[in-house]
């Protein structure tokens, strides 16, 4: 029994550009998936309503977009990665993780609650997300820099 390698290719629908928030600070700059590029190269009108709900900005789970465009859950992850190149997981968690640095920078909110509002059941799996993604805690990301 043969495996083959996976050749390791840049994906061409992963955004080369750097994120960046209208805030004071700067924040940790990463290659961020979009939901919007990726609308235009989608052929699948089902695949292109779950790339709309996305992008809408709500905190989506994948088991709630399958059901929303009436198929199973493991069958629309293989369909988006088939046509997308892209894990759905991987640009539900990128969604969430840009709405909750976005609510640290711009509210007082707890972190706790940040985590809870943006679909994370556990405010340790929040933590450990985040700082996965921006390289720094909750708390130190939403702390001004010193002079």
């Amino acid at each position: 029994m043969q495996t083959r390698k996976a050749q390791s290719q840049p994906s061409p629908n992963r955004t080369n550009s750097q994120e960046t928030f209208s805030s004071d600070k700067d924040i940790v700059r990463c290659p961020v998936i979009n939901p919007g590029s990726l609308i235009p190269l989608v052929q699948e009108r089902r695949l292109r309503k779950v790339l709309q709900k996305i992008e809408s900005g709500s905190c989506y789970l994948v088991r709630d977009l399958a059901r929303e465009v009436r198929l199973s859950p493991a069958h629309l992850q293989r369909l988006f990665k088939q046509e997308t190149g892209v894990n759905i997981s991987d640009l539900l968690a990128e969604n969430r993780l840009r709405t909750a640095a976005q609510l640290l920078s711009t509210t007082e909110m707890e972190i706790k609650e940040i985590a809870y509002l943006t679909g994370y059941q556990h405010h340790s799996s929040f933590v450990r997300a985040f700082q996965r993604r921006f390289h720094q805690p909750p708390s130190a990301y939403r702390q001004p820099p010193e002079a």
